[in-house]
């Protein structure tokens, strides 16, 4: 069988759009399953959850549009520096960088000699890549994406927060805070177990986790809204 036909996909190699879906569809879940219980648990009516979840479901997707991108933007002006630099010091001082690429090698396991004819030939095929991946730890599979990650956060903050909209929208206003908490706590076990099982980690703690999280979240909210609810009335 050719060595062609072997082709492998690892996690990192959608790592990017991975993460920013996972956060996105779990903050967007968390976060207006929480607003909803509150408003409900104030004694709020229908239309006022209903407006007070969809408003959170517009200001949180474009929050983590824009969170997503400032950061992942932030990273990406960090690594093109750090290969703007290399390059420089690729064309000043090419030994250095010979020897430094050498000394990589030598302290992960292979001998002088070794090291050195693999940095020369890496050096003569590709010096800036050889660097960027084995010096910086930047490579193809791990660069970051600003608008991918901006959209696909917020594309899955807006999926995952129409869930519990759509429960406040069709139960009885009386059972909306423990029907919306019920299912908010089910859908987030099972993101959670996806999520971990997509990324190799383990289903059961990615589950639990994630599920803990959400279910403390939607209890002070709950809190609060009776308190204020209470107060107010």
């Amino acid at each position: 069988m050719s060595r062609l036909s072997h082709s492998e996909i690892h996690m990192v190699h959608r790592i990017g759009w991975l993460r920013a879906a996972v956060l996105g569809a779990n903050d967007g879940l968390v976060s207006t399953a929480s607003l909803v219980v509150g408003v409900a648990a104030a004694g709020s009516g229908r239309p006022e959850i209903l407006i007070a979840g969809l408003a959170g479901l517009v200001a949180g997707s474009m929050s983590m549009a824009a969170g997503e991108y400032v950061s992942v933007s932030s990273q990406t002006d960090a690594e093109q520096a750090d290969i703007a630099r290399e390059t420089r010091e690729l064309q000043d001082a090419p030994g250095a960088e010979l020897e430094e690429l050498t000394q990589i090698y030598v302290a992960r396991g292979l001998d002088e000699a070794l090291a050195r004819q693999v940095a020369i030939r890496l050096t003569e095929t590709d010096a800036l890549g050889a660097h960027a991946r084995d010096e910086l730890g930047i490579s193809e599979t791990a660069t970051a994406h600003p608008i991918q990650a901006a959209i696909v956060s917020a594309a899955t903050f807006a999926v995952g927060a129409a869930i519990p909209l759509i429960i406040a929208a069709l139960v009885p206003v009386a059972q909306i805070t423990l029907i919306v908490a019920a299912t908010t706590l089910f859908a987030l076990s099972v993101l959670g177990g996806l999520g971990a099982s997509v990324g190799g980690a383990g289903i059961v703690k990615g589950a639990v986790r994630v599920t803990f999280w959400g279910a403390l979240a939607m209890a002070a909210t709950a809190a609060v809204g009776m308190l204020f609810g209470v107060t107010v009335g």
